[in-house]
């Protein structure tokens, strides 16, 4: 039954309605500009593509859709970086699908489209995806070259993943359905089968430069066409006439793996599992400022399977929930912040949200139990950070602290992070942050990504520069320093908005509260394959 929304919840709904809206324009791509000409060369548009390759019905998990956001605007509107990124059944086999946006600048790479794609390869190849790469670019965006092209986690780096992923088993499937130049030719001739659509181009250097270097005049079919290149130079397993007819062929290749026949004999049985709670109550727990307490065995109970939860060590260590549950039948380990005051024997009042030396431990002996069971881990963060003072210094929370990363950086399980409010200092880095190789990392539109909230932070650079001008080091007037404590504080909440961070591809996907279970049902389902097993051998190379 429908649930009327509240005075007290309205805004963190008008909230996240907005965010849905945002995403909702981003989806639109290069805009209406873009989408025709990609029309007038015969070409659909990343988008469709992707939805006619994809089973019908089928659930998209989109990875990245916010990254760039607001990040090269003296070059435009870059987009989603020019790519579009995301999990969904093809033949009834998940798969990693990469497809470049030509209505974004001609589909060029930015230095945010390598980290996303990077990202993308890395979720595939550590959950055993098969990959679809949709190719469509106009390769580097040379104004900015030398962020793009030269380091360790450049440009470079996708083709040797593309190496990689092929010597692991992983399939990979290429299909040029545009413009593929320049240093981009290699990611197709790196996978396992090339199909190529007519009219589309695959060369090392165009038509301009070829003349510019070498004084040869010659046009674009000749030089990289697919008929060129499934005639004569061979590097194309298939021509293609169309882009529909390109799709199709992919999707028949992706039904002849040996998985395809298993697809539905591992289907996951979702029908009789239900939560406890209905997910949309998630909005009488938390608020729009973060400031509201909840407990979050209530937020567990709008996402678990109901009366699934073995909660581990309960009445010790109560400013972290350990549990075991089940999410649509799947075992898991979850570590929760709790943002409720406590109560203990030993240590008296402690607030939520804050990590003691009593959680840390416990937190790192349940991470080493799951390990010890293989159980996949989820991680809700809503985290203000360690704490601190001379009694939690005297207790060693350093040392528990330390343990409890130490725990989490081991792991060997599956993780996945929640971030539904707060993930602050170093408490980001115990509940598995990105820096500790979540396989996806998630977050409701109400988190907020810091070393510290914007308040600690303007007060502490204000405290630090009031001393100094006591000292004499700089000469400033009360109300001078009183501006720069506000433009700090301006600064910190611009970058704390986790649209900041999704941009920057601090996390995954920014997803709705009340589709938290929704979502995390098939991540589960994508950690949970086999893992590929490294050997030496070069994959597959092209004759």
């Amino acid at each position: 039954m429908a649930r009327t929304a509240t005075s007290s919840d309205e805004p963190l709904r008008d909230f996240c309605r907005e965010v849905l809206k945002q995403e909702a324009l981003l989806r639109q791509g290069g805009g209406k500009a873009g989408l025709e000409r990609q029309r007038k060369l015969g070409r659909l548009p990343a988008r469709e593509r992707i939805t006619q390759l994809l089973d019908k019905d089928a659930r998209f998990f989109e990875i990245g859709l916010w990254a760039a956001y607001k990040m090269y605007e003296e070059w435009g509107n870059i987009v989603a970086a020019g790519t579009v990124a995301g999990i969904g059944n093809v033949s009834g086999v998940p798969s990693m699908i990469i497809a470049n946006d030509a209505t974004v600048k001609a589909g060029a790479f930015f230095p945010a489209t390598v980290k996303k794609l990077l990202r993308a390869q890395r979720i595939a190849f550590e959950c055993s995806l098969p990959i679809i790469y949709l190719v469509d670019s106009a390769g580097v965006f040379l104004p900015m070259q030398d962020e793009i092209f030269p380091d360790e986690d450049d440009f470079g780096r996708i083709f040797r993943n593309n190496s990689v992923i092929s010597a692991a088993g992983i399939p990979q499937f290429a299909a040029i359905m545009g413009n593929c130049v320049a240093g981009g030719a290699y990611l197709p001739v790196l996978c396992d089968k090339i199909l190529m659509t007519e009219g589309s181009g695959l060369y090392l250097a165009g038509p301009s430069l070829v003349k510019a270097a070498i004084g040869q005049v010659v046009d674009q079919e000749e030089l990289g066409g697919a008929k060129m290149h499934s005639e004569i130079s061979g590097t194309v397993d298939f021509y293609e006439k169309s882009d529909e007819s390109c799709l199709k062929r992919l999707r028949s290749l992706v039904a002849l793996l040996p998985e395809a026949q298993r697809a539905a004999d591992r289907e996951i049985e979702i029908k009789g599992s239900t939560s406890a709670k209905s997910p949309d109550t998630v909005y009488d727990l938390v608020s729009l400022d973060g400031q509201k307490n909840y407990d979050v065995r209530d937020l567990l109970a709008t996402i678990v399977d109901s009366n699934s939860i073995d909660e581990y060590k309960a009445d010790y260590g109560k400013t972290l929930v350990t549990t075991y549950a089940r999410i649509a039948g799947r075992p898991v380990g979850i570590v929760a912040s709790q943002r409720l005051q406590v109560r203990t024997k030993k240590e008296g009042i402690q607030m939520g949200g804050v990590i003691y030396s009593d959680s840390a431990d416990k937190a790192a002996r349940f991470v080493m139990d799951c390990n010890q069971d293989r159980l996949p881990i989820i991680f809700f963060q809503d985290v203000t950070g360690f704490m601190v003072g001379r009694d939690a210094e005297q207790s060693g929370i350093i040392r528990s602290g330390a343990k409890l990363v130490n725990a989490v950086s081991n792991s060997v399980v599956p993780k996945i992070t929640v971030v539904v409010g707060g993930s602050f200092g170093a408490g980001n880095y115990a509940l598995c942050g990105k820096a500790y190789d979540p396989r996806f990392i998630v977050a409701w539109p109400t988190a907020r990504y810091a070393v510290m909230g914007a308040a600690q932070a303007s007060d502490t650079v204000f405290s630090i520069l009031a001393r100094a001008r006591d000292r004499g080091d700089k000469k400033a007037s009360h109300e001078e320093l009183d501006e720069l404590r506000q433009k700090v504080k301006q600064n910190y909440e611009e970058q704390t908005d986790i649209r900041y961070g999704a941009a920057r591809g601090w996390v995954d996907a920014i997803v709705q509260p009340h589709e938290t279970r929704e979502v995390l049902i098939p991540l589960l389902q994508y950690v949970s394959r086999p893992t590929p097993q490294a050997r030496f051998h070069t994959g597959v190379i092209q004759v």
